[in-house]
């Protein structure tokens, strides 16, 4: 018997497997090849890099939940300078395609980001749009269609990679905002990121999160993601990346079955380092079971009466 491709080809590239490490729960990606091996992952997408260094929110950051985490760390890193001198070069030792998420509080920072990595070697520029935008009171960029388009257009110029736009759930309609960043050039969308929350502790009556508001992620938030990956797969032509509660290989297969022709694995890896390649096997012995030759083939195929 052929054995069955776990292959997946988005705008163009090739990824051994459709397991995408996410963004903000791998670390500087050194730390996990400690536990698994870094090779068998399709992709990893960075920490959130910033134009400038971020000491992020005070702390405490993360607040455990019912099925979940709300974490509020905000966007701590190094910068896209240090990023491209020190963990780049640690990046490119590993067989897997790199997925530069950029992060900005103006249009203005996320374009100088995009073209500070114009020339670099990362296959992928993804958009964090769930940032708030300082010039227009604090909305986030992704909550309305108008800015949506606007961002993904103006970054789409300054880059030189694929570009990846990562929808929030917290906007009116997932189908709009989807649509917008197709409109402004997207080569690709991701979805979910987290949905915003908090927590509180009775006995102190005080927020438990220093930043007092923290975004949910976690198996708690899968119900959503696969409906939003569902309609955004309705409403765009460009391929989706779809997260949001994924730990085991028959939650990804789900997601592709909704849409997703990738999926990220974000929580899971923070109480299970080894969710990523073990969704990856999951993911093979899924298609030997069910004689299905190429993951590929799962895409879109839910079945609905």
């Amino acid at each position: 018997m052929i054995k069955p491709s776990l292959e997946v080809n988005i705008c163009g590239i090739s990824f051994k497997n459709p397991v995408i490490a996410a963004s903000g729960t791998f670390g500087s990606v050194t730390e996990y090849n400690k536990f698994i091996d870094i090779n068998g992952i399709g992709g990893i997408s960075v920490k959130g890099i910033t134009l400038h260094p971020k000491k992020g929110n005070p702390p405490p950051r993360i607040a455990e939940t019912p099925s979940g985490i709300l974490n509020s760390v905000g966007l701590q890193n190094l910068g896209v300078d240090a990023f491209i001198e020190k963990e780049l070069t640690e990046l490119l030792a590993f067989d897997t395609r790199i997925i530069a998420n950029i992060n900005g509080n103006t249009l203005d920072e996320y374009c100088q980001v995009a073209e500070k990595l114009k020339g670099q070697p990362v296959d992928f520029i993804e958009l964090n749009i769930s940032c708030p935008n300082v010039e227009e009171g604090g909305a986030a960029f992704g909550a309305h269609p108008d800015m949506v388009y606007r961002t993904t257009k103006a970054v789409k110029a300054c880059c030189g990679s694929p570009l990846i736009v990562k929808l929030t759930p917290n906007t009116a309609d997932i189908r709009e905002t989807a649509a917008a960043a197709q409109e402004g050039g997207c080569d690709a969308i991701s979805l979910i990121n987290t949905v915003l929350g908090m927590a509180i502790d009775a006995r102190t009556r005080r927020p438990v999160l220093g930043n007092i508001t923290g975004g949910l992620s976690g198996p708690a938030i899968k119900p959503i993601a696969l409906r939003m990956v569902w309609q955004a797969y309705q409403a765009v032509t460009v391929p989706i990346i779809g997260m949001g509660g994924i730990s085991c290989a028959d939650d990804a297969v789900e997601f592709l079955l909704a849409g997703a022709s990738a999926v990220s694995v974000g929580t899971a890896s923070l109480t299970n380092p080894t969710a990523c390649t073990d969704i990856a096997e999951g993911l093979e012995s899924y298609l030997e079971e069910n004689g299905i030759q190429s993951i590929s083939e799962l895409t879109g195929g839910l079945l609905i009466d």
